[in-house]
């Protein structure tokens, strides 16, 4: 087990000062008679112990090099902001707190919260079932007349934009523990929009 500073300075107060000192070998045997149950100490280590103290004045262990940790404070603010708006981005949060986008990730992971995605649903009339069964009528008895019928329509990828506020399911997250069962209704199937 590695020496922490309490037991650092215990070596040195074994050590002495002046013309009272301990051989390295006596210091070892001391340290060892005083904590039994301990692995311990060698000669090398109170050497460098006594070494630490004599250069830098004290047996502290120096600042570790790597990366450093988010503190509490900016974990509360990034929690904080997801609670306050949960349809923010990472890289709003990330933006707005001056902070990593893999900063703000990984804290939302360590707090168990997920990006939920908006599900659409569309209002249904009284008339829609109806109309949806004469749709499938006309397709059937088309593609009956005409073999090739359905071979012929033409599905392309378009975009299209909005005039309603139409949610953008691609780029739109709820953030939250639980899944919060987010729906946008439509009122109906062909909103304005702009191709």
């Amino acid at each position: 087990m590695p020496l922490n500073e309490r037991d650092r300075i215990e070596i040195l107060m074994m050590i002495g000062v002046g013309d009272r000192m301990r051989t390295q070998q006596e210091v070892c045997r001391l340290f060892h008679e005083m904590h039994p149950d301990r692995e311990p100490v060698s000669q090398s280590t109170v050497s460098r112990i006594e070494r630490k103290y004599r250069e830098l004045g004290h047996v502290r262990d120096a600042p570790r090099q790597g990366r450093p940790k988010i503190n509490e404070n900016v974990q509360q603010d990034v929690i904080l902001s997801a609670l306050e708006n949960p349809h923010c981005t990472v890289r709003q949060v990330s933006r707005d707190l001056n902070i990593g986008k893999s900063s703000v990730s990984n804290i939302f992971k360590k707090v168990k919260y997920h990006p939920y995605r908006v599900r659409l649903i569309h209002e249904l009339a009284e008339d829609d079932f109806d109309r949806r069964t004469e749709f499938c009528e006309y397709m059937m008895d088309h593609n009956n007349q005409n073999n090739g019928f359905i071979a012929n329509i033409l599905f392309s990828d378009e975009a299209t934009f909005f005039l309603n506020g139409h949610v953008n399911r691609q780029n739109t997250r709820y953030w939250s523990q639980e899944n919060p069962h987010w729906m946008q209704e439509y009122h109906t199937q062909h909103p304005q929009k702009l191709v």
